[in-house]
């Protein structure tokens, strides 16, 4: 059972070779009950970045320099794709299932 940590998401995730179905039974559980841990996290780890997000706006807000306000809200933007792609591996649980 293999998890890797990506340092963009703060979490870690599934990274196994082969298909799902060419797992044993054993591994293919190990490996759900590790993900739902994982997944429990999701919903803290937006929740963390979503405050990140809110002081960059409230900087952006008061910022009168243009590239200081791009820089803000690039930093705004990427935060956001981490959020979207955090939704992805969050909602990615919901339809793997143990093969019989």
């Amino acid at each position: 059972m293999c998890f890797s940590y990506d340092a963009r998401l703060g979490i870690r995730l599934p990274s196994f070779s082969g298909t799902w179905e060419e797992l044993s039974l054993l591994e293919q559980t190990a490996i759900l009950v590790t993900w739902e841990k994982i997944r429990g996290t999701i919903p803290d780890r937006i929740e963390e970045i979503e405050r990140k997000i809110n002081k960059l706006q409230n900087a952006l807000y008061r910022e009168e320099n243009f590239e200081k306000s791009c820089k803000l809200n690039s930093d705004i933007a990427e935060l956001a794709s981490i959020i979207n792609d955090l939704w992805i591996w969050y909602r990615a649980g919901d339809d793997i299932t143990i093969s019989a």
